[in-house]
């Protein structure tokens, strides 16, 4: 895991010259399906968020990546492409996500991340950076177990409940009685 330090500009403060430094910061918004996004699951609201967040803290933002597919496994395509660039930005080593598991819902993304830098959880109040205490890695160790768990439990669920479902000539599995 490793940090890169920020950009820096000059300013001018009473005739001084000082060194300020700016630091650059990503967006990582996620809804689990178009479903969700139209029923209020907002990419706006999550976006709007952290736009907020960034400004108060004197962050910019060099841009936004936003998905509309479970985290579930590894692929996504904003995902994907939010690891390309800062692979490719050496300067920018700041993540802003609302939570956990708007992130991510697998381990391998996880891992992936890790490596990059910091990570900023809004709604958590949470910044995880390679400097951070155990304890506080520990708690988002859970998190993500806790995010992962869920979407493996909403599964089994699903197959119980297609396991289960009448035979109605409906669904993916459905067999039609012939008449």
């Amino acid at each position: 895991m490793w940090s890169s330090p920020p950009a820096h500009t000059k300013t001018k403060t009473g005739g001084a010259t000082k060194n300020v430094a700016k630091t650059t910061v990503v967006l990582y918004t996620r809804v689990s399906s178009k479903d969700q996004e139209r029923e209020g699951f907002s990419i706006p609201a999550q976006q709007k968020l952290l736009r907020e967040y960034a400004n108060a803290r004197g962050l910019t933002i060099l841009r936004e990546f936003v998905d509309v597919e479970t985290a579930k496994q590894p692929g996504r395509g904003g995902f994907a492409e939010m690891i390309a660039f800062m692979r490719a930005t050496p300067t920018c080593r700041l993540l802003v996500v609302e939570k956990t598991d708007r992130l991510y819902r697998n381990f391998r993304d996880y891992v992936t991340l890790e490596e990059l830098g910091t990570i900023h959880f809004v709604k958590e109040n949470t910044v995880l950076s390679p400097e951070s205490r155990s304890a506080d890695k520990l708690m988002h160790n859970i998190r993500v177990a806790m995010a992962k768990n869920y979407v493996d439990s909403l599964s089994e669920e699903m197959k119980r409940a297609w396991a289960t479902r009448p035979n109605r000539g409906t669904g993916p599995r459905s067999r039609r009685s012939a008449t």
